[in-house]
């Protein structure tokens, strides 16, 4: 089993659903941190909230693990310790 793992940088839209819960939207990636935020930035007036992160993302299995903000705006969900 190989330890391949690398660093992605994504954009996660965020919707509020007709419970007034947010519902994470089309994940979009981006191939710089630069990017990512510059995504977000682009995206954020249409939805409730957006974030852009940095993940470190398992190439076997497509988990994804130690996500880091890169960028916020308006409400997304808390992150999990």
């Amino acid at each position: 089993m190989s330890d391949a793992k690398s660093i992605k940088f994504i954009v996660v839209p965020y919707r509020k659903n007709k419970d007034g819960l947010l519902q994470p939207g089309e994940l979009r990636q981006a191939s710089t941190e630069f990017g990512a935020v510059r995504i977000a930035q682009s995206m954020a007036s249409g939805f409730a909230g957006i974030a852009a992160y940095e993940v470190l993302v398992d190439e076997e299995d497509g988990t994804m693990d130690a996500p880091r903000i890169l960028f916020q705006e308006g409400a997304i969900p808390a992150m999990a310790d």
